[in-house]
């Protein structure tokens, strides 16, 4: 049978679905595009936002329209909190991806709808091996799964359910089996990262420590981590071992403590700039972050205030999103709701600074020499350095190759490179 797979949303979901499809190419069944016409549709949801609710439905509708006749699969997100509106033959949450085997079987055998939802708050991890990464030069390993924190705009830990992590031994054998495959860099994802292992007696930097022994791996990646998560053990990791990866995702999410509070984010503006500071030593550090602009209460004064704090600590770059109001969550009853023309302009003015934040840190790296992999994208070859700088070539070297590339020329956002001995 033809099955087309559809990802919507984070790492973890791509990681999930990439699952999916090497356990169904595995027993026999054809992959096909979601562009194809197929007998089984399978959609992984997002629902981080309405918009992703939206979204998620209209691909649902796609793949209906494509085969009336197809068995459609709805899982994920979407489908853990608004199963009663999804209308598909199969409608699973976030349990039981790694049984889709059974259920398609047990489907096909019976021709009646399947619901399979479960309450999360007190699951186990449920364990998934990858040991094929489809058309990625990199591979994702999910570590971790679920979030406790309830940011007060986020509806993730009622979709995702509570902590917890993959044991530390399935790590490594998952890590050590895609080394031996061929893939050289391991980005290490969840849904709350940095709180691995806390459930079972064990932490992140206990297993970036056992990570970085594995021979034959040249670079770990986090895909993701809370500045409050930072130990100064993980730091010192970055900044002594060349395994892992000199550069972090830190989501801040506004630079005004009124607005953190209101948030509920774990930490206030002045100890985010700390330990940014600490971060800092480490030579050639790449950091990164995301933003929300326009959140309930926030005036002109407190976006300034935001703005005051990005520069400051000088982010490699901003990734910026306009406050989007997730029902189900307390911010969305809160009062004071930013009009949507003053979020537009902001994130106008914060996609402007980030821009020239990111052309000032690519810029001094002009005549620098880095290694890193070369990946093949489309009709472009590029670099990809241990400080996440794309670097575009036009030498004559291989998709997954260890190269030494000297940067020449930054243009547009874009940077340039050649290859060197």
């Amino acid at each position: 049978m033809r099955v087309a797979v559809y990802s919507l949303g984070c790492k973890v979901n791509i990681y999930e679905s990439e699952y999916v499809i090497n356990l169904l190419k595995n027993h026999d069944y054809q992959i096909v595009d979601f562009d194809d016409v197929a007998d089984i549709y399978i959609i992984n949801t997002c629902s981080v936002t309405n918009e992703s609710d939206k979204k998620s439905r209209k691909i649902i509708n796609q793949a209906k329209r494509k085969n009336k006749d197809a068995i459609v699969v709805v899982m994920g997100c979407y489908s853990q909190i608004r199963s009663g509106e999804v209308e598909a033959d199969i409608v699973i949450g976030n349990k039981d991806k790694s049984h889709i085997l059974d259920i398609i079987s047990e489907y096909l055998t019976n021709h009646k709808q399947i619901k399979r939802v479960y309450d999360l708050s007190n699951q186990e991890f449920e364990d998934m091996t990858i040991t094929n990464f489809e058309n990625h030069t990199r591979a994702f390993v999910k570590i971790q799964d679920g979030c406790n924190a309830y940011c007060s705009y986020c509806i993730i830990p009622y979709t995702r359910g509570g902590l917890r992590s993959k044991k530390m031994d399935k790590v490594i054998e998952e890590v050590s089996l895609l080394v031996k495959n061929g893939y050289k860099e391991i980005v290490l994802t969840g849904i709350h990262t940095g709180r691995y292992g806390i459930d079972i007696n064990t932490n992140l930097e206990t297993l970036l420590d056992e990570l970085v022994k594995i021979e034959g791996l040249y670079r770990i990646r986090l895909s993701s981590i809370e500045i409050n998560e930072l130990t100064p053990h993980i730091i010192e990791l970055i900044s002594t071992n060349d395994k892992i990866a000199k550069h972090l995702h830190v989501p801040i999410q506004s630079g005004s403590d009124k607005i953190l509070k209101s948030m509920n984010r774990r930490y206030n503006k002045e100890e985010f700039i700390n330990k940014i500071n600490e971060l800092k030593k480490i030579k050639d550090i790449s950091l990164t972050t995301d933003l929300i602009v326009g959140f309930p209460g926030e005036g002109e004064e407190e976006f300034q205030e935001t703005m005051a704090t990005l520069k400051e600590i000088g982010f490699t770059k901003i990734h910026t999103f306009p406050y989007s109001r997730r029902n189900g969550t307390p911010a969305s009853t809160m009062s004071n709701q930013v009009e949507e023309s003053i979020k537009k302009k902001r994130v106008r003015e914060v996609i402007n600074l980030s821009n020239e934040l990111e052309n000032t840190y690519y810029n001094k790296f002009i005549g620098r020499v880095f290694d890193g992999l070369v990946e093949a994208r489309r009709e472009e070859k590029f670099v990809l350095t241990s400080n996440y700088i794309s670097v575009i070539v036009n030498d004559d070297v291989q998709n997954n190759e260890i190269v030494n590339v000297m940067i020449t020329k930054v243009d547009n956002d874009k940077v340039y490179g050649k290859i060197v001995k």
